[in-house]
């Protein structure tokens, strides 16, 4: 198993901060928002409600009604109660997915760039990860004649990520459509979908698979838009024919989801959505401002992203070895950033920054980014 890069970068970041550095994290996929104050106050109020007890496995009916109503409010998508888990953020759900659906061998196209623990999630229950490399060209979006290509007996199925982690790029509707239809007339049993950064789309519109076809995964949780990545809730919508399984490996590795959490989840979906779009306000801004930055000071971007909160820049004029370069980065100018290789081979001369910080912060980073530069050329 490889190492999480984006980590390593964090964990070295600390070690300076504690010996009275100043560093300027762009590197961390992390809301800096605190967590809204109706789900605080929806924690604290189970919490004292009494609310400490094992849900049901699948986690509390009141939580999958309020996803079902969700995902039909912003998606025109009807899921039944039963077809959705709740668990200990996104995470586990991939997990539990991925050991349901995988035998040894059994392949799971991702593209690449792609989410760094997609790979180790599929390698960890014997699958086998098949790379189908995106371009920035074309905003990093798979090209369904390159993933037909890959398609064996043994494809299981497309990972789709849109908006994406690390590019932001969304997929398009009309891309997404050509993917699914694809997938069914190549004999892929399913589509698998990791939805975390839907809401947090500034131009454009997100689309689940499931308005495609109900064969399919998707993943999501409450992490990044809503500012609850320690609370740790995530859920998957499966198939019907996968609900028994799941729900027979979160009886015996999870138990259940934190219970006063979930009540937090239901205060997100129905009570946090003047704060989010605050949020998402606040997040276009930095958006355009680390564009405009970033091209300022000679990085390539091609297609602007238009989701999540990430640039996945071109760098390849600085170096080939985005790993050197973003340490060296960090040790010379203190700003965080992350290395592209961290998100596959197709990544290598990429690096992704994250523009959840503050302005004042990005404004920093970029000034120290520009200084660096400018030493380097010397």
């Amino acid at each position: 198993m490889t190492s999480f890069i984006v980590m390593d970068v964090l964990e070295r970041a600390h070690e300076m901060e504690r010996q009275g550095k100043d560093v300027v994290h762009l590197e961390v996929g992390e809301p800096d928002f605190d967590t809204p104050d109706c789900i605080k106050e929806a924690v604290c109020k189970a919490l004292y409600d009494g609310c400490t007890h094992y849900t049901h496995s699948m986690g509390s009916i009141e939580l999958r009604e309020a996803i079902c109503r969700h995902m039909f409010n912003t998606y025109n998508v009807s899921v039944t109660p039963d077809r959705v888990m709740v668990t200990s953020g996104t995470s586990p759900a991939m997990l539990c997915v991925f050991s349901a659906i995988l035998e040894k061998g059994d392949q799971v196209i991702i593209s690449d760039p792609h989410y760094a623990c997609y790979p180790n999630f599929i390698n960890f229950v014997n699958g086998e990860p098949v790379s189908v490399p995106v371009h920035e060209e074309d905003g990093f979006q798979y090209r369904p004649e390159d993933i037909k290509k890959k398609i064996t007996p043994k494809t299981k199925g497309v990972l789709v990520n849109s908006p994406s982690n690390p590019t932001g790029n969304l997929l398009s509707k009309k891309r997404m459509e050509a993917i699914v239809e694809l997938a069914q007339n190549s004999g892929v049993p399913y589509m698998i979908s990791d939805e975390i950064y839907h809401g947090l789309v500034y131009q454009g519109k997100e689309h689940s698979v499931l308005e495609f076809t109900d064969n399919a995964f998707v993943f999501n949780g409450f992490s990044k838009l809503y500012a609850m990545t320690g609370l740790r809730l995530g859920y998957v919508i499966a198939p019907r024919a996968f609900v028994e399984p799941l729900k027979k490996i979160q009886q015996n590795f999870f138990i259940c989801a934190n219970s006063t959490v979930q009540a937090a989840g239901i205060a997100a979906l129905q009570d946090a959505k003047d704060d989010i779009a605050k949020m998402k306000t606040i997040y276009n801004e930095r958006r355009k401002y680390m564009i405009s930055r970033l091209r300022g000071l000679g990085f390539g971007i091609a297609v602007e992203p238009t989701g999540a909160f990430y640039i996945f820049a071109n760098a390849k004029h600085i170096s080939g070895d985005s790993y050197k370069l973003a340490f060296d980065i960090l040790e010379n100018a203190h700003v965080g950033v992350t290395p592209g290789i961290d998100f596959g081979k197709n990544g290598e001369g990429y690096l992704r920054f994250s523009y959840a910080n503050s302005m004042e912060n990005i404004s920093k980073g970029m000034d120290r980014i520009k200084n660096y530069l400018l030493a380097v050329k010397k």
